[in-house]
């Protein structure tokens, strides 16, 4: 019975229905003190409200919508996945699926674009018959059977009396064996949704007894777009590539990627744009185009420049564990645009580019072994007293590492006489005995032969040839065609327009037609020929014109030209149907003393 100081609502009241809930799900902000909203955060207030809304999961809401379409409803749900997938969305999103109720629909479904009876009251935490708790503040087994003691009754005003444990691998293994049976056989009206990030943790009796679904990870492309619209709904400008070091630094948690554009919109003045700049400070990320630069010094083996370039990135704020991370996600990208093609890179084309380039300049077993050196010095920066040096050092390893030969190689020169590193001094001081000092013995010298771990070789000799040195585009097809690589040479004359050349370092916008491998081919080649390091990276434009493409454009000049003489004109005027079917430009001869003389002798003879 109702009390006389609280009237029962008027029929305007029960007319107005529950408090309005926004397009995502979010009640709206409580008032302050004065009078003013309250700010919800944009991971609230862009809750999903639909399962269309949920972002990276499709798989999971197709095989859901199937299941409720063929009324073949679990009575348990495991949900799992990392932080930020939507896991405790789904839990509730389900909740409301299983007790939705409107005026045409009266059974479970998927679709909640229209709010049903019990849609606000369950977002807003107040529906009797939705339970949600945290596993972790009922970890007591005498706290669970309290829990599922309620179980047995029927709900209030729902379908279903749903049962929502936020991470779930928190209980006692007492709260799980007390959970099994109940989870084995519920009552027909009652209904289980677990979520956990820790699955390993959850026994495997509980498993066994639910309908498991993996929260993928949220790709980086999909993560932009919902903070696109996002920022668009929220009237803030934030620059496209600022968007993007998000969503790579959320590692595929959207709201781990919300929360981060809630802190980067407040990084600029009202009105004006959020750069990429603004957003690296305030995450702490070195700028990536300079870190891939180091990658690339680094596997150039130039240790001095390589440090250089860490001590600016450290001057501007980058920590040293955070360079070590980009390095290692560096050696990766390279590895898989060599596997696959850099279109497999989810980065600017420009930066894929020079990844691929590195990629092609090196051997799979090289990267490999980087990326365990990596590994190991990512460790030894985040438990070094000083991070700093612990970096110098690293970066020193990895240079010096990346210019020595894998084992193979080493053993093959090893074998031909060759020193096995190719900073190897081959007329060092001597040590007793006449061998070469260094290497702690591994070498000796003795009896016309250099001995290297049982393996005995002649003594290397000194190449007659000397080594090319290539300054320009031209002097590269010179040395092609002076080795007389028939096939390398065709390919690029047809397929390589030149967009820049340094020694060590090429750029070029490949033809339409160009074949796969053609970097590849080229790197080898000219390492071979040259005893260094190339970089070759193919780039999606702003090349010239390839030795080909500029060879057709001038015999079109030239045929252009000959069209347009007069004489020409007028053979083809005088002969109709005639047709020029080539250009070619014939050398004169030389004229000779012997070749003139008789000349000047047959005009004397026509004179007379």
């Amino acid at each position: 019975m109702a009390d006389e100081d609280s009237p029962l609502p008027d029929d305007e009241a029960l007319e107005a229905g529950p408090p309005s809930i926004d397009m995502f799900g979010a009640a709206p902000a409580p008032a302050t003190s004065d009078g003013s909203a309250a700010y919800t955060v944009i991971a609230r207030k862009y809750r999903p409200k639909t399962f269309d809304d949920l972002y990276g999961q499709e798989a999971m809401v197709r095989t859901l919508r199937n299941a409720f379409a063929t009324k073949r409803i679990a009575h348990a749900f495991m949900l799992t996945g990392v932080r930020g997938v939507g896991k405790t969305t789904t839990a509730r999103l389900l909740a409301r699926a299983l007790n939705y109720e409107s005026d045409t629909i009266h059974e479970p479904t998927l679709d909640l674009s229209v709010e049903g009876v019990h849609c606000a009251s369950i977002i807003e935490g107040r529906n009797m018959d939705v339970l949600e708790l945290d596993a972790a503040s009922r970890t007591k087994v005498d706290e669970m059977r309290e829990l599922l003691d309620g179980v047995r009754y029927a709900p209030v005003s729902a379908r279903y009396k749903v049962y929502i444990i936020d991470e779930v691998h928190m209980l006692s293994t007492q709260s799980f064996n007390a959970l099994l049976k109940t989870l084995e056989e519920p009552p027909p009206h009652a209904k289980f949704i677990f979520a956990t990030t820790e699955i390993r943790k959850v026994p495997v009796t509980i498993l066994s007894r639910t309908q498991r679904f993996d929260l993928r990870r949220v790709e980086p492309e999909v993560i932009v777009k919902n903070l696109e619209m996002i920022s668009e709904a929220e009237g803030a400008r934030v620059e496209a590539d600022g968007l993007m070091l998000i969503a790579r630094a959320a590692e595929g948690s959207v709201r781990d990627a919300q929360s981060m554009l809630d802190q980067a919109i407040v990084q600029a003045e009202p009105g004006q744009t959020v750069t990429a700049a603004s957003i690296r400070d305030m995450l702490g990320l070195a700028d990536r185009a300079q870190t891939i630069g180091l990658f690339e010094q680094l596997m150039k083996g130039e240790a001095g420049p390589a440090i250089e370039t860490f001590r600016t990135l450290y001057g501007y704020g980058a920590s040293p564990d955070q360079v070590m991370l980009d390095l290692m996600d560096h050696c990766h990208g390279a590895s898989v645009a060599k596997a696959i093609g850099p279109q497999a890179l989810v980065m600017p084309k420009e930066q894929a580019g020079r990844l691929a380039a590195v990629g092609a300049a090196v051997s799979a077993g090289t990267l490999s072994r980087l990326w365990q050196l990596m590994l190991k010095a990512y460790e030894e920066v985040r438990r070094a007293p000083d991070a700093a040096a612990a970096a110098d050092m690293a970066i020193i390893r990895l240079a010096y590492a990346a210019d020595l030969p894998g084992p193979e190689e080493a053993l093959k020169r090893l074998q031909s006489g060759e020193p096995a590193s190719p900073g190897a001094s081959q007329g060092g001081p001597s040590g007793p005995g006449g061998g070469p000092t260094g290497g702690g013995g591994a070498v000796a010298s003795g009896g016309g032969t250099t001995v290297a771990r049982g393996f005995a070789a002649p003594k290397p000799q000194a190449s007659s040839e000397p080594v090319a040195k290539l300054e320009t585009f031209e002097d590269m097809m010179a040395l092609i065609e002076k080795r007389r690589d028939i096939a390398l040479k065709l390919d690029v004359e047809r397929y390589v327009r030149p967009i820049s050349f340094r020694p060590g370092a090429i750029e070029y916008e490949a033809a339409p037609g160009a074949p796969a491998n053609l970097a590849q081919r080229l790197v080898a080649r000219l390492k071979d020929w040259t005893g260094e390091r190339w970089l070759i990276a193919a780039q999606g434009g702003g090349g010239a014109e390839s030795l080909w493409e500029k060879q057709k454009r001038e015999q079109r000049e030239v045929r252009a030209e000959v069209e347009q003489d007069p004489f020409v004109q007028a053979v083809m005027k005088t002969f109709p149907g005639t047709e020029i079917l080539g250009v070619r430009t014939i050398a004169q001869p030389e004229a000779t003393p012997e070749t003139a003389a008789p000349a000047e002798d047959d005009n004397d003879e026509d004179e007379d």
